[in-house]
């Protein structure tokens, strides 16, 4: 009996991020099955003979014609330095698409696909840091920012960095199982499954204000009182606003209401406290405003995706207290 070998292309263009071009080389190339065969066979294939990276230049072996023989197609991330993507890839990926074959992008690797129109309609994840951006360019595309990754059957993404590692492990249990891809994620010395709905663990940044809003003092106030049970009254007080002229304010010069900002602004203060703290959950619940540790868990793990106690561990990288 001949053994049929998946072929996976990864598609190597100027100024690609080496860290997302090794990961599927790596995850892939490593991959055994249980009688000791490699089910995947891995081609770097590019648009041309050698590419350049920020740190080294690098000997492709393959042109974008092998796409045509590939049953996966893989697109890594460039950096910020890199053009639009050659002409002669995106054909290559459209008609890989119209075959059928499966494509997944790593990371930034989604605007590729993107401007193939290969996302057009669909879901889509990318670094939550270039996740606005995506979906500033391609209004077409449903983007997701805080999620690991995206099956949508034939075009998967996935998000910044190590995601990439849970995309090609997902692929690997899509193709042959919790077994092979348990053994491939131990190889990577990595879980098969992380903990949450997604684990980029995102600090979400409060909206800028505009140096000089009348705003500056009040947010200034309510992240210095955050322990406090605050109200909106007691906001728009310290404002010298009504209450809805403050929301409409609010609104007008952060893009969200004073109550979801107080909210985001008390998850924050908790990340802060279970990376740089030993205090239990009781007490960051206190110190950061919420008004019970069971609220302050499923507010937690709304937000940032996970729980306190998987986030400290992540970020601490020893035995929580929680």
């Amino acid at each position: 009996m001949v053994a049929i070998v998946h072929t996976v292309a990864i598609l190597a263009l100027d100024h690609v991020v080496p860290f997302d071009l090794a990961t599927p080389i790596e995850v892939f190339g490593r991959t055994r099955l249980p009688d000791g065969r490699r089910p995947y066979r891995v081609r770097v294939c590019g648009p041309a003979p050698e590419v350049a990276t920020e740190a080294f230049a690098l000997r492709v072996p393959y042109g974008v014609d092998a796409l045509a023989h590939a049953d996966t197609v893989i697109v890594p991330g460039c950096s910020e330095r890199a053009g639009p993507p050659p002409a002669e890839a995106l054909e290559a990926l459209r008609e890989a698409a119209a075959r059928g074959t499966r494509l997944a992008s790593i990371c930034v690797g989604a605007f590729t696909l993107a401007a193939a129109g290969l996302l057009d309609g669909l879901r889509a994840t990318t670094h939550w840091a270039a996740a606005p951006e995506l979906a500033r360019r391609f209004p077409s595309v449903d983007v997701r920012p805080d999620v690991l990754y995206v099956d949508n059957g034939q075009v998967l993404t996935s998000a910044g960095a190590a995601a990439g590692l849970d995309l090609c492990l997902h692929m690997i249990r899509r193709d042959h199982g919790s077994a092979v891809a348990a053994d491939a994620a131990r190889l990577s010395v990595m879980p098969l499954e992380r903990e949450g709905g997604q684990a980029q663990f995102i600090v979400h940044e409060h909206p800028p204000v505009p140096g000089g809003s009348l705003l500056e003092p009040v947010l200034a106030w309510i992240e210095d009182n955050l322990g406090r049970d605050l109200t909106l009254a007691e906001m728009a007080a310290r404002g010298g606003m009504s209450e809805r002229t403050f929301s409409r304010r609010f609104r007008q010069q952060t893009g969200t209401t004073p109550l979801q900002w107080l909210l985001r602004a008390r998850v924050r203060r908790a990340q802060y406290l279970l990376e740089n703290s030993d205090h239990g959950v009781e007490r960051i619940a206190a110190q950061a405003g919420f008004g019970s540790p069971t609220a302050f868990r499923e507010r937690f793990k709304r937000v940032v995706g996970t729980t306190p106690q998987a986030y400290r561990s992540s970020f601490r990288g020893g035995p929580a207290v929680i």
